[in-house]
C-alpha cells in the first residue's frame, strides 16, 4: 500500500478539516471561479475547498488518496444537495483516467504537497490543466513559526528518521523548489507566483482539547504519539504540543481556539 494512503486513512481527518472550513471557503472565494468552470481539487480531503467551489456553480471533481475521505466528501456533497461535484480515489503522482488539458483550475490546498515524487506531481497537475488555465496550491512552509509547520517539526523529533531518498513535503513551501518543479513541467518562471498567506483554524474547544483532536485524528501526530509511547516520551510530546497550541491561540473566548497558520499560496498559469 502507498504509505500516504495509510497515513491519511488513519484516524479521521474530517475532524481537523471541520476547523478549517472558514478559511477554505475564503480562499475559494478569491480564486476567480465562475459558473461552469471545470475544477479539480487534488488531495481534497472531504471537500474543504471542493464544496465551496461547487457552491460557486463550478463543475468540480475532488480526488484524494484516502478512501474514507472520498466517502466523507461524497456524503457531504449529498447532504448539501450538490449535483455538480463528485469525489473519487486517485494519486497525485499519476492522475490515471483524467484527460490532458481537461480542467480550467486545479486546486490543491495542503494535499498534493504530501505526495512523494514532487516533480511527477507538478507534471500531473500541469498535464490536466488546459492552456490558459491555472493551478493553485497551498503549502506549509518549513521552519515557519506558526502552527502546522511547528506541529510537523515537533512530531518529527519523536518519530524514526524517514527512509533513504525521502523528499520532505515541506520543500513545497520554498519558492525556489516550487519554481524548479513547475519549470521542469514546462511552465515559464514568470507564470509561477508564490506569496505567503494565512489559514486560520477555528475549533470549538480549548487548546489542550484541540491537541487531543490532533493526537486522535491527524495521521502524522498519531504516528508521532505511537513512536513516543514506545520510547516513554509521550508525555513530553503532549507537553510540547499543548504549549504550542496555547501560545498561538488568538481566541479571547474560553472554550474556543483560533490559531492562524502561515502558508505559501502558489499560483501557476499554464
Amino acid at each position: 500500500m502507498n504509505p500516504n494512503k495509510a497515513l491519511w486513512e488513519k484516524g479521521d481527518f474530517t475532524r481537523i478539516a471541520d476547523t478549517m472550513r472558514e478559511s477554505g471557503a475564503a480562499l475559494v472565494a478569491k480564486a476567480g471561479i465562475t459558473k461552469g468552470m471545470k475544477v479539480l481539487d487534488l488531495g481534497c480531503g472531504d471537500g474543504t475547498t471542493a464544496i465551496p467551489a461547487a457552491k460557486l456553480n463550478a463543475e468540480v471533481l475532488g480526488v484524494d488518496i484516502a478512501q474514507n475521505l472520498v466517502e466523507a466528501g461524497n456524503a457531504r456533497a449529498k447532504k448539501e444537495g450538490l449535483a455538480n461535484i463528485g469525489f473519487q480515489e486517485g494519486d497525485a503522482i499519476d492522475l490515471k483516467g483524467l484527460e490532458d488539458k481537461s480542467f480550467d483550475l486545479v486546486i490543491s490546498i495542503f494535499g498534493a504537497m504530501f505526495a512523494p515524487k514532487p516533480f511527477e506531481v507538478a507534471q500531473s497537475m500541469v498535464r490536466v490543466t488546459r492552456p490558459g488555465g491555472r493551478i493553485i496550491m497551498g503549502n506549509w512552509i518549513p521552519g515557519d513559526p506558526t502552527l502546522v509547520a511547528q506541529v510537523l517539526k515537533i512530531c518529527s523529533a519523536y518519530t524514526p528518521p524517514p527512509p533513504e531518498g525521502f523528499i520532505s513535503p515541506m520543500l513545497w513551501g520554498i519558492e525556489s523548489h516550487i519554481v524548479e518543479r513547475f519549470e521542469k513541467a514546462g511552465i515559464a518562471k514568470e507564470n509561477i507566483k508564490a506569496v505567503k498567506d494565512t489559514f486560520v483554524f477555528n475549533a470549538p474547544c480549548s487548546p489542550a482539547e484541540f491537541v487531543q483532536m490532533f493526537k486522535l485524528y491527524y495521521g502524522p501526530t498519531m504516528n508521532a504519539f505511537e513512536a513516543a509511547d514506545k520510547n516513554g516520551k509521550a508525555a513530553g510530546l503532549q507537553h510540547e504540543l499543548e504549549q504550542l497550541f496555547k501560545s498561538q491561540n488568538q481566541s479571547g473566548t474560553e472554550g474556543h481556539t483560533s490559531i492562524p497558520a502561515t502558508f505559501m499560496l502558489v499560483t501557476v498559469t499554464r
